[in-house]
C-alpha cells in the first residue's frame, strides 16, 4: 500500500512490536513482538522472516556473520543464525521471574548497555546494565521501565528514560 510517498514496510502486527536494528553488513533490519517471543527480521529488498524465540526478548546485537546477541527474560543469548538455536552467554535477573529484558545500546566503545523492567511495568523493578568483554555490571537500579539508551557522539555522556 502507497499513499502520497507513504509506504507500508511490513504488515505483520505485533503486540509489541520495539527494539528496532539495522545490520548494514545484510542490509536488514531486525525487530522483535516482545510479549510474543518474536524475532522479525526483513531485509530492506527481500521478504519478512518471522523467528520464534521461545522467550521474551527485545534487544540484538550483531556479533559476526554466524551469531547475534540477542537481550531476553533470561540473559543474553547468543543466536546462531543459521538454525536459530539460543544459548544462555550472561544471566541478567534470570531468577526472577518479574522482570524482562527492555531498551538496549551499544556504546561507542563496543559495551552493551541493556536494561530491564518489570513484565507489568512493576514500579522500581528494572536496572540498567553494562556488558563488555565477559563482565556484567548493574549501572542503575530501582527503574520502571527502562528506556531510549543512547550516547553522546564522544560517547562520554550516556542517557535514559524511565
Amino acid at each position: 500500500m502507497t499513499m502520497d510517498g507513504v509506504s507500508v514496510f511490513s504488515d505483520h502486527i505485533c503486540e509489541l512490536g520495539e527494539g528496532p536494528s539495522y545490520d548494514p553488513a545484510t542490509d536488514t533490519l531486525f525487530w522483535f513482538d516482545i510479549v510474543n517471543g518474536k524475532l522479525l527480521e526483513k531485509p530492506l529488498a527481500g521478504a519478512l522472516k518471522v523467528h520464534d524465540l521461545g522467550v521474551m526478548a527485545s534487544a540484538i546485537a550483531v556479533i559476526d556473520a554466524d551469531r547475534q546477541l540477542i537481550a531476553t527474560e533470561i540473559g543474553l543469548q547468543v543466536r546462531d543464525v543459521k538454525t536459530g538455536r539460543l544459548t544462555l552467554h550472561t544471566p541478567i535477573e534470570a531468577d526472577n521471574p518479574v522482570t524482562r529484558s527492555n531498551d538496549s545500546r551499544v556504546h561507542p566503545c563496543g559495551a552493551l548497555w541493556t536494561g530491564t523492567m518489570g513484565k507489568g511495568e512493576e514500579k522500581g523493578a528494572g536496572s540498567i546494565y553494562w556488558f563488555f568483554k565477559g563482565e556484567l555490571r548493574r549501572l542503575f537500579s530501582g527503574i520502571t521501565v527502562s528506556n531510549s539508551i543512547c550516547f553522546s557522539l564522544d560517547g562520554t555522556i550516556a542517557y535514559y528514560t524511565d
